[in-house]
């Protein structure tokens, strides 16, 4: 979304206005009702498309932005948003054309032309942020603006091109705002999205109103929102029952939503999409004690995901045996097959037989929010349990820190989430394993980019069925990630608000223009 939705799960603090008096102080409806307010415990770690590839974010871009093309609720294909039409020209799929709408503008109020679309793709290109999307694009060779008409051209057939051309990473800037080089650091939004950023203060609050202008796929919003951004599942669990919130997503508790059941007062909730997965990353630069693949291999065969589904997330999840989660079309359980149960005795032997001395230590890096100390705790135990491994847990507070610090090879592994741009098994193994990975972990293998080339030439996405599960087989031998469990996404809602069921759906659009009262 999900660096990770992937993306990535994370959390910010809300101290903002709360309480039955605050509704004066919060935007109108225009019928004399408050805005609804959303609280999450994602993080938003910045409001410019360019330097952002996780799922806080992004959720945010669904509302602020637009891209040519978005996924309906409901739905896995894309469909026209501030396009008229897009298509592929020609057999090949290395050459993808979109129509722009006519009558789209930036809050300054001057039109929308195809020179800023064409602008936005670049410069997420040429600032290459180790936080930013720009390995969504590795198959983006040039983009062409003439009159209305964006011409994509592709370095190698990618099928998956429209899916990538529906998120956050396409969002349109306008021009004359955003920085052609580097990121736009000032707190301001300037997109055509259902909804136009007021009030914004990190890792507190957005205040959303409507967009009056907005023109494309989504239904018009009429209703404000604001959304409010906890420390974590915990924070965001105690706003729910002193009601600061009328909406809450992105996490409660495992206890909580282990709980959850029709009988519960002014309480409604909805289950969408299990396509969030949660993955170990090796660090695999030489020098890293994860560097051999015996170390790698060895946690693989020890890690008990049943254990940590059971004990730390209560039964929330589901042990994960691929990259690719259940649900999306060519799962298969490669890391099953090959460790069926946990067995220090294996890990043992593949250790010694590449001579590797034991007890291998490893600093695992987690970003502190929510569950995820526990989680660690429980790794930390189960692979200590062996004698085989030593481990040293570094949790990092700021989530922008933590990015900072597994891209720049400070732990030896990390754990992160992924909650998927696009409802293809491409979007969990090209950005994750392939070429220039978000994960920023130093693995690179000619096998996995070759099958993602091929993977990614099929217009007929049950065509690549076979080349994925040889990937996923390929990337289980390697093992540069290790998959732990995938889960559904939770949304409660008030009696009092309709539209919570369109919210979210495992697409990566965050629909909070479907939100009204009733």
């Amino acid at each position: 979304m999900r660096s990770v939705r992937s993306k990535i799960i994370a959390a910010g603090l809300v101290l903002g206005v709360a309480g039955v008096g605050a509704w004066q102080l919060l935007p109108d409806d225009g019928n004399g009702r408050g805005a609804i307010r959303v609280g999450t415990s994602d993080v938003v770690s910045a409001l410019d498309p360019a330097g952002a590839y996780d799922a806080g974010s992004w959720a945010l871009f669904s509302n602020v932005y637009q891209s040519l093309l978005t996924i309906k609720s409901g739905s896995d294909t894309p469909v026209p948003d501030a396009a008229t039409s897009c298509k592929f020209i020609g057999q090949k799929l290395t050459t993808y054309q979109c129509e722009l709408r006519p009558d789209l503008k930036f809050p300054s109020g001057r039109a929308i032309g195809a020179e800023d679309v064409k602008y936005s793709f670049d410069r997420v290109k040429a600032i290459n942020s180790d936080q930013g999307p720009a390995p969504l694009f590795n198959t983006l060779d040039s983009v062409k603006a003439e009159g209305r008409t964006i011409t994509f051209n592709l370095s190698a057939s990618d099928a998956t091109f429209p899916f990538k051309i529906a998120t956050g990473a396409a969002s349109i800037v306008d021009k004359e705002k955003y920085p052609e080089k580097a990121l736009r650091t000032e707190n301001k939004v300037d997109g055509s999205g259902p909804y136009s950023l007021g009030e914004y203060k990190p890792g507190e609050r957005a205040v959303l109103t409507p967009n009056a202008t907005y023109k494309g796929q989504a239904k018009p919003a009429h209703t404000p929102v604001t959304v409010r951004y906890y420390e974590d599942s915990a924070q965001l669990d105690q706003a729910w029952k002193d009601r600061e919130v009328e909406v809450a997503h992105r996490e409660m508790p495992p206890t909580v939503l282990a709980a959850l059941n029709p009988g519960l007062k002014d309480t409604r909730y909805q289950t969408s999409g299990g396509s969030e997965t949660r993955s170990m990353v090796f660090n695999v630069r030489p020098g890293s004690p994860a560097a051999p693949l015996a170390v790698r291999q060895a946690v693989a065969a020890v890690v008990d995901r049943s254990k940590l589904a059971t004990t730390v997330l209560s039964g929330t999840v589901t042990p994960l045996y691929s990259l690719v989660p259940a649900g999306i079309a060519a799962h298969s359980t490669p890391f099953f097959d090959t460790y069926p149960a946990p067995n220090g005795a294996t890990a043992k032997k593949l250790l010694k037989d590449a001579s590797i001395t034991t007890p291998v230590a490893l600093t695992v890096g987690l970003n502190a929010r929510g569950t995820n100390m526990a989680e660690a705790e429980e790794l930390k135990r189960q692979l200590e349990s062996t004698g085989l491994f030593r481990l040293t847990l570094k949790p990092v507070d700021k989530w922008e820190d933590f990015q900072k610090g597994y891209a720049a090879g400070e732990f030896d592994a990390y754990t992160i989430g992924w909650i998927a741009d696009f409802p293809d098994a491409d979007n969990f193994l090209a950005p994750l394993v392939g070429a220039d990975s978000s994960m920023n972990n130093g693995f690179a293998d000619k096998t996995v980019d070759a099958l993602i080339t091929r993977t990614q030439s099929h217009s007929e996405r049950a065509e690549a069925a076979a080349d994925f599960r040889e990937l996923q087989k390929v990337v289980s031998q390697q093992v540069p990630m290790l998959p732990l469990w995938q889960k559904k996404d939770y949304v409660l809602s008030r009696d009092a608000v309709t539209g919570a069921q369109y919210l979210s759906d495992g697409t990566g659009v965050w629909r909070l223009w479907e939100l009204d009262w009733l």
